[in-house]
Formats: C-alpha cells, sequence, structure tokens
C-alpha cells in the first residue's frame, strides 16, 4: 500500500495508495499520531505512495469500500507450432503491446506473462490440429487474462476484436491462438476463479521493471526491447505484465495528497523482467543474472521509457538510478518529510527515501556518506 498497491480492480478503483482515508502511524520518536487530509497531511502524502517504512511505522488506517459489480473475463494464450515460428510469436507479442493502450481505455485491465523459454509451462494441454490432433504444453508463449467491469460479454468481445483480428492470420498457420470469456455476477467471484494466485515463494530470481506509457508502446524501439527481454533460451527469461495503467489510476493524480510515482498516472503496462538461477549457484552465475537483468534488460526498458519510472515494490533492487526512477518528481518533497518526522534516520532500507546518506560498510553496519 505504501509503495502504490496494484490489484485486479486497480484500473476501475485505483491503486492501494489511493484508498487509504486516514492512517494512524508511530513515529521514530514513539508518538502516535492521525495522518489524514486534515492532520500531518504531508505525512499522509508521504505514507500513500511515498514508500513504506521509512516515514513511520503505519499501524491501522481507514481505507475506501466499493461496491461490487459483474465482471466479464477474457482468457488469451497464443504459442509457436514449432521453433522455426518465433519471428511470428514476437510479431504477435509486439502486436500485443501495441493493443494494450487500447483495450486499457476502453476499460479492460489485468496480467499477463511471456517468455521464449519458461522453466516450466505457461500454455497448458490445448489441442490444436496440424496433421493430426496434438496435445500439448508450451513453454514459449503468451497468456494473458484481463476482464472489464460492468460490461456485457458482447461488449467485451467486440472491445477485444481489432486486436484479435491482426492475431487470426498466425492461427493455424504459425501460432496456436485460444481466447476463451468467462462472465462472473461480483468481483469476488471473478478474483477467486481467475486472479486470486498466490505465488510459490522461496525461490531465487533477479527483477527489474519499467512503466511503459503509451509513448514507449508506439515507439520505433518497441520490437528491439522486446527481443532484448526476450532474451536467449537458456537464460529462461519471464516477462509479466501488470496491466492496469489508465483509468481511475491516471485520474488519481489529481489527489493533492497522492505520494505515489507520477510515472504511474500515464503508464499502461507495469513491465516486469526477471531470470533466476539453479539452486546452488556460485557467485558469478548469480552476479551475471543480476547485471544482465540491471545493464542489459531494464536499460533496453529505460531507453525505450525514458521519461516515466519504476514501480518500487517490484523493481531492480540495484537501479543506479532507484531515487529518480522511484519516486520522480516526489523525491525531493517526499526527502523534506523523512527529514521533518524522522530527522536521526531511525527507519532505513536500501531504496527507500533518504538512504542515499548512508552506505553499508564490509562489516554490514551502516554508515554515513560523508559530506563532500
Amino acid at each position: 500500500m505504501q509503495g502504490g498497491g496494484h490489484g485486479p480492480a486497480a484500473h476501475d478503483f485505483g491503486l492501494g495508495a489511493d484508498q487509504v482515508l486516514e492512517a494512524t502511524v508511530v513515529l521514530a520518536g514513539g508518538d502516535v499520531v492521525t495522518a489524514s487530509p486534515c492532520q500531518n497531511s504531508d505525512l499522509f502524502f508521504a505514507i500513500r505512495g511515498g514508500g513504506g517504512g521509512t516515514y513511520g511505522i503505519v499501524v491501522s488506517t481507514v481505507v475506501k469500500v466499493h461496491p461490487t459489480t459483474n465482471v466479464v473475463a477474457q482468457q488469451l494464450s497464443f504459442a509457436p507450432l514449432n521453433s522455426t515460428y518465433m519471428p511470428d510469436f514476437m510479431k504477435a507479442v509486439q502486436l500485443m503491446h501495441k493493443a494494450y493502450p487500447y483495450l486499457l481505455d476502453n476499460g479492460y485491465s489485468g496480467y499477463g506473462s511471456w517468455s521464449i523459454a519458461s522453466p516450466t509451462p505457461l500454455v497448458y494441454n490445448y489441442n490444436y490440429t496440424l496433421g493430426g490432433a496434438i496435445e500439448a504444453n508450451f513453454t514459449t508463449g503468451f497468456t494473458h487474462t484481463i476482464a472489464i467491469f460492468r460490461q456485457t460479454s458482447e461488449r467485451a468481445q467486440s472491445i477485444f476484436a481489432p486486436a484479435l483480428r491482426q492475431l487470426e492470420p498466425f492461427n493455424g498457420r504459425s501460432l496456436f491462438v485460444n481466447v476463451t470469456y468467462s462472465s462472473f455476477p461480483t468481483y469476488a467471484a471473478y478474483y477467486t476463479a481467475l486472479s486470486g494466485i498466490e505465488s510459490p515463494i522461496g525461490y531465487s530470481a533477479a527483477i527489474g521493471s519499467r512503466l511503459l506509457d503509451r509513448k514507449a508502446l508506439r515507439s520505433s524501439r518497441l520490437n528491439e526491447t522486446l527481443h532484448i527481454l526476450a532474451g536467449t533460451p537458456d537464460q529462461f527469461t519471464s516477462v509479466n505484465l501488470v496491466l492496469v495503467g489508465g483509468g481511475q489510476i491516471a485520474r488519481d493524480g489529481a489527489d493533492p495528497f497522492s505520494g505515489v510515482n507520477p510515472a504511474w498516472r500515464r503508464s499502461y503496462i507495469h513491465n516486469i523482467v526477471a531470470r533466476g538461477w539453479a539452486p546452488g549457484a556460485d557467485e558469478a552465475t548469480r552476479n551475471a543474472v543480476y547485471s544482465d537483468i540491471t545493464n542489459v534488460k531494464v536499460r533496453a526498458m529505460k531507453d525505450l521509457a525514458p521519461d516515466t519510472g519504476a514501480y518500487m515494490n517490484e523493481a531492480d533492487r540495484f537501479d543506479p538510478d532507484y531515487i529518480a526512477d522511484f519516486y520522480g518528481q516526489n523525491a525531493a518533497k517526499l526527502l523534506a518529510i523523512k527529514r521533518k518526522y524522522d530527522p536521526s534516520s531511525i527507519f532505513y532500507c536500501p531504496t527507500c527515501i533518504g538512504s542515499d546518506e548512508w552506505e553499508e560498510d564490509p562489516t554490514g553496519r551502516l554508515c554515513r556518506v560523508a559530506s563532500e
């Protein structure tokens, strides 16, 4: 919540941080205060998107509630019929990226992922016919689940029709393409059936991300960037798409008490790239993966979208530009609030506001950076 907070309903109702109406906060000196538009409004601004764990300890919040609604969900999957059709697969991935601003502007939102060599299947147990029926799991593939609220299935299908027409020439010729629709009477029913998936924990990986705006998704560099993100098959790279931008997230940019990175307000996709390593991998192997994420894949996304930033909760821990990327134009204001409420820097995290004033010594202790 304190860093932003996205979810399947964010496009229609706003980020998690934008739901907070009031908070109770324990300050570094031990005082317990109320943060709201009327009391300690600067602190209220900071904890609503300016990063967690650095201004105070939030112990309770009052949040908005919203009426439930019907939901129409669409599940799309496509994969190359064999490895010779990888160029068509990458063309289809690019087509979908270009289609997302239109889809989100018309009410769709959700999540997706793609890979040229996923460690586990992305497209499961589908039958397709190519000289006979074949059942296959695809480790090269693209999939998304997106949904639209307060609409009929017919309207949902008509909105997606232009994107589907661009995919149809590939279907059965070079790609397997599958599209299904499901209707749910409530948001809870939709979330339980299709979106309430808990990811596994306890595995090792390096991740990086970038918020992609309309300019990036229309850029002539998009195709090159997607190929850089795809990497090589031996890298087992996964790309995850958080398709929640626009809508209420954009409208909430007018909130004077929002500390959320302003890049969220003008972006459509929170694009996450991830690579892992085998258990027991040596330090050189791990460092090579980290370097590829920071210096190759995230660098490519920054070149594609130089005017946005990254979502701090799912970003590159080693981003050398983390202050600008995670906090954007709010960084200076947030630092002033940090110094007001935590002047002794009791609260610290490696990429929080104010953390650049500290460094770790060889023993792991924190030391203030010497003033020049």
